[in-house]
Parts: structure tokens; C-alpha cells; sequence
């Protein structure tokens, strides 16, 4: 079983917005620092943004700063994604991943649980 299922992906235009959505199966991950990374076409896997254990701390790569917002409701043990702005060099499929600990960080080796990824496509 998945422990992470990832949705909202799509394709939209450049300057559209969409949500995504992480969603923790079969366990909770209410005590864990939640990430986003990304990886798009022939390019490694990159970080993307996290958020804490209680949302209190979140963090972003330089590129998707003042576009993209991470939160998190712990009572639905789901993390989002929120993307304003989107360009065509956002074009990627995104995972979320749970965090070994509670701080997070962008180092993708300190995470413990991934999901499958869901596609975001940018159209110019």
C-alpha cells in the first residue's frame, strides 16, 4: 500500500494555477515535516518546498518563491500544494514525501515515505 497519494495535477496554461494534493494512506504522518519535490524530463529529482511537523516553518527553492504556498491539515492528514503563477518550466511530475523528522529539509535522502507522483503540465 502507497503510504502517499498525490492529486490535482494537470495540464494549464503558462500563468494558470493548480492545487495539489497529498494525502497519507494507512498511516499518519501528522508528526512528520512534509516535501514537495519535482522532476521534470531528463533532469534529477529536485526540491520544491517544505512545511513542519505543525506548519509553523515552511521553506521554498529560490524558483517557486512568491508563486507557490505549502500547507497542511493535520486532522485530514493531507498536505497541498498550491501554484499561482505556473510556467512552462514548471513542468514536471511532483511527489510529496514525508520527512523523517519533524523540522524538514530539502535533502531528499531525509525522507522516509514517497508517493507516486502526479503530472503537471505547462503549456506556454
Amino acid at each position: 500500500q502507497v503510504p502517499l497519494v498525490e492529486s490535482g495535477g494537470g495540464l494549464v496554461q503558462a500563468g494558470g494555477s493548480l492545487r495539489l494534493a497529498c494525502a497519507a494512506s494507512g498511516r499518519t504522518f501528522t508528526w512528520n515535516a512534509m516535501g514537495w519535490f519535482r522532476q521534470a524530463p531528463g533532469k534529477e529529482r529536485e526540491f520544491v518546498s517544505y512545511i513542519s511537523w505543525n506548519g509553523g516553518w515552511t521553506y521554498y527553492v529560490d524558483s517557486v518563491k512568491g508563486r507557490f504556498t505549502i500547507s497542511r491539515d493535520n486532522a485530514k492528514n493531507t498536505v497541498y500544494l498550491q501554484m499561482n503563477s505556473l510556467k512552462p518550466e514548471d513542468t514536471a511530475v511532483y511527489y510529496c514525501a514525508a520527512h523523517r523528522g519533524h523540522s524538514g529539509s530539502s535533502d531528499s535522502s531525509a525522507y522516509e515515505y514517497w508517493g507516486q507522483g502526479t503530472q503537471v503540465t505547462v503549456s506556454s
